[in-house]
């Protein structure tokens, strides 16, 4: 599936993207699937949280880390050890700390994620449009990600920003029309990726090969 992503003045078509998240158990039958990025929940309360030891993956999938009001000190850590080539703020990281873990790491992708449930204020974007190269979006619930259900994308036509994002939350096999509808909008000019985990699972962690096979031939 592509898309028309802006850049400058033009109009250049685009693939949408695709993350998978939550990587535990079965990391390289996932990775043999050719995804965009995988990425790993460093949060310990996370039942997804990862603690094994670093993997050496195709340099065409992007190990991602996902945080949660970690330090920076501790984030940095975990991008040397795992060789993360992007950083997903899943916290209260305010745009001081985003800032000032950009001018650390050079060279790594940060994404900041944003809760929404029926509505959001896009105003709190502006702070950190020049601190992060990506926004996430997710569905606010009881746990920062994987609560397993969406938010309303219509709340997304008021979307007031050129930076890529990435679109999270609940997302299965069953939204595969919606996806498509979605791409079609004009406030999915801007849709970097989807983000899959809870719905293309076999249990916390270990993913349903067959689901994420269905989802990715879909995708091309």
């Amino acid at each position: 599936m592509s898309h028309y992503h802006k850049n400058t003045n033009d109009l250049i078509r685009e693939s949408l993207k695709i993350k998978v998240c939550g990587m535990n158990q079965n990391t390289v039958e996932v990775s043999d699937l050719k995804p965009d990025y995988v990425g790993f929940i460093f949060w310990k309360p996370s039942k997804r949280s990862f603690s094994g030891m670093p993997l050496v993956l195709p340099h065409s999938i992007k190990k991602v880390g996902v945080f949660v009001d970690e330090s920076i000190e501790g984030i940095i850590e975990k991008v040397k050890k795992f060789q993360l080539l992007a950083v997903q703020l899943h916290g209260n990281e305010n745009p001081g700390f985003c800032n000032s873990l950009k001018q650390k790491l050079k060279g790594v992708e940060i994404i900041k994620v944003f809760s929404i449930k029926d509505e959001f204020n896009f105003q709190e974007l502006e702070a950190f449009e020049l601190v992060c190269d990506y926004y996430l979006f997710d569905t606010k619930g009881r746990l920062p990600g994987g609560n397993g259900y969406k938010f309303n994308w219509k709340v997304l036509k008021d979307y007031p920003s050129s930076k890529p994002f990435f679109l999270s939350g609940g997302i299965g096999l069953e939204d595969v029309d919606s996806i498509k509808e979605f791409m079609q909008r004009p406030e999915s000019r801007y849709c970097h990726a989807i983000d899959v985990n809870s719905k293309f699972e076999l249990e916390p962690g270990l993913k349903d090969i067959d689901k994420l096979k269905a989802l990715i031939n879909y995708m091309k």
